[in-house]
């Protein structure tokens, strides 16, 4: 219930003395005390009822009501039997803390206004998820698409003051109730999911942002997520749940209401399939041309494949699309566990706008798998005569934009043992192109994969440069390579602090020029041709020489 219930209610005697933009908070319970610090029984949500008998002078109010606001509580009824009328500095104490605050009437008693908050508050506890749970139950079942996440959402704020999102695992945001969250809280309650998950922690899971603690539970759907001890890998599904962030801490609710919320994950994780069930018709449509492409079917035959994508994925086009192909791949250290279908479902998110909410803007891309493979099929608008480069910015894919604001979250669902790796081809106009696109694809995600770290992507323009020959180096070679060339210009940097690493990557990102690379690291030329000087002593190279450039530049890509 909230405090303008209490305050409309005449009964209780209530009058209000300040707060009043402060009514719509919900009251949890209800608390009698005349401690000056009661901090130790309040667990927030409170309205907390005193006679006053704490306050000996003005100075006493501002320490009271400052526990009062720290521990959360709902709002503040002063009786006015002990000391007649609320005393001034008690309401500016309130005014400054802004706690809601009311006086009592001296002929209602604490227990009335005792019973009747506790006789709501337990009314709507006892029947709030469950009138919840049975309601979006009767709107699932009332047409093919149910109420969807954002009807049961709405629900939850509505009923029980319980705002809440849906969210990937990217952390985009598919449904919400009322305002949207910012995306870098989005990221940040994604990866913090993905974390928990990993390490095996006992959910809800709960975090705390800019002062809001959110609690996090997982949506999963049948044939997805962990089944019975010694069932499937937790890896297998991981990045590809839903999850259901509500405003609130859910550490204190009591079990029945933590299954009955369980139960409204259950109801989501319903449409969730649906959606997913929508999406059999783009898949197999990316099947079947990639199949044609493969086994090297005549461009005629893909062309008319083609023609049957382009208007399921992008109704109502005029004319024929480019295309775009993008290749991913999860791998997993230690296990034999399948990344083709966790790549695929990640495939499908990660190449949604980030920016768009929402399950509709999926329903534009068609992701097949192979083994650990993903690989999509984007069609890109185009106009006659007008190539795909040139259709203005957020057109054409570019593999880093494509992973710079999902890359924290998934980081954190890789957790140390698992890669993600992704290649995008440039845009192709036509069936005879698709075939070159799909395998430039593939070579970039090889050059992605070559690369540090657990999120990583590679374009096709990276293909026309040296790091196309970086993947095909074995591993054993790039390591004795870069140890022979930098790991004496490491341990003199370790021993003197010398900066020789930098000041190398400096001179050779400035072509040489003493002039500006002294400029941007902020030296004299004297001092900048003394550390060049040791880097030639320490590695018996010149760097004067086209040859030794080279082999330091490739050196520092690889290392």
């Amino acid at each position: 219930m909230r405090l303008r219930a209490l305050l409309e209610t005449e009964a209780l005697g209530l009058r209000l003395l300040g707060g009043e933009e402060e009514l719509d908070r919900t009251v949890r319970g209800v608390m009698t005390t005349d401690l000056r610090d009661p901090s130790r029984y309040l667990t927030g949500g409170e309205l907390v009822l005193t006679g006053l008998a704490w306050r000996r002078n003005s100075a006493d109010s501002e320490p009271f009501v400052r526990i009062l606001a720290s521990a959360g509580v709902a709002g503040l009824a002063a009786g006015e039997a002990e000391l007649g009328d609320i005393p001034d500095d008690l309401v500016s104490a309130c005014e400054h803390h802004r706690l809601p605050l009311f006086a009592v009437n001296e002929d209602v008693a604490f227990a009335t206004i005792t019973e009747y908050v506790v006789r709501q508050v337990s009314g709507e506890r006892a029947g709030d998820l469950a009138a919840v749970v049975d309601r979006h139950r009767r709107l699932m079942t009332s047409g093919p698409a149910g109420g969807g996440p954002d009807v049961v959402l709405d629900l939850l704020t509505t009923d029980l003051d319980l705002r809440a999102w849906v969210l990937s695992p990217t952390g985009r945001q598919i449904a919400g109730a009322g305002e949207p969250l910012a995306s870098a809280i989005c990221a940040a309650l994604a990866g913090e999911h993905l974390a928990a998950v990993r390490t095996g922690r006992r959910g809800p899971h709960r975090i705390s942002i800019q002062g809001i603690t959110y609690s996090l539970f997982p949506i999963r759907g049948a044939g997805r997520g962990p089944a019975a001890p010694g069932g499937r890998d937790v890896r297998e599904s991981v990045l590809s749940d839903w999850l259901l962030a509500v405003e609130a801490d859910a550490g204190d609710w009591p079990a029945e209401r933590l299954d009955l919320l369980q139960g409204v994950t259950q109801l989501i994780a319903v449409e969730r399939d649906r959606r997913d069930a929508a999406r059999t018709v783009r898949r197999r449509l990316a099947q079947e041309v990639l199949e044609l492409v493969q086994t090297g079917a005549a461009p005629a035959e893909i062309a008319a494949r083609l023609r049957v994508a382009a208007p399921v994925l992008l109704p109502g086009l005029g004319a024929a699309p480019h295309w775009q192909v993008v290749v991913a791949r999860v791998d997993w250290e230690g296990g034999d566990i399948q990344g083709g279908p966790v790549a695929q479902s990640l495939l499908e998110e990660i190449l949604v706008d980030p920016s768009a909410s929402g399950p509709e803007p999926s329903d534009r891309i068609a992701v097949a798998h192979t083994g650990d493979e993903a690989i999509a099929l984007v069609p890109l608008p185009a106009h006659p005569g007008e190539p795909a480069e040139d259709k203005g910015p957020g057109t054409a894919l570019h593999a880093d934009e494509l992973l710079a604001a999902v890359r924290d979250p998934l980081q954190a669902g890789l957790d140390g043992d698992g890669r993600l790796t992704l290649g995008v081809s440039a845009a192709v106009h036509s069936a005879e192109g698709l075939r070159g696109a799909l395998e430039e694809a593939r070579h970039a995600r090889r050059v992605a994969a070559a690369r540090p770290g657990r999120v990583c992507a590679a374009g096709h323009h990276e293909l026309a440069s040296h790091v196309l020959l970086l993947p095909f180096v074995p591993d054993d070679v790039r390591r004795a390579f870069t140890a022979r060339l930098l790991d004496p210009l490491r341990d003199y940097d370790r021993r003197h602090r010398a900066e020789l690493i930098p000041t190398l990557e400096a001179f050779l990102d400035c072509d040489g020029s003493w002039t500006r690379c002294a400029t941007r690291l902020h030296l004299h030329v004297n001092t900048l041709r003394y550390r060049v000087g040791r880097i030639e002593q320490l590695t018996s190279r010149d760097l004067s020489r086209l040859e030794d450039k080279l082999d330091f530049f490739l050196a520092l890509r690889m290392s």
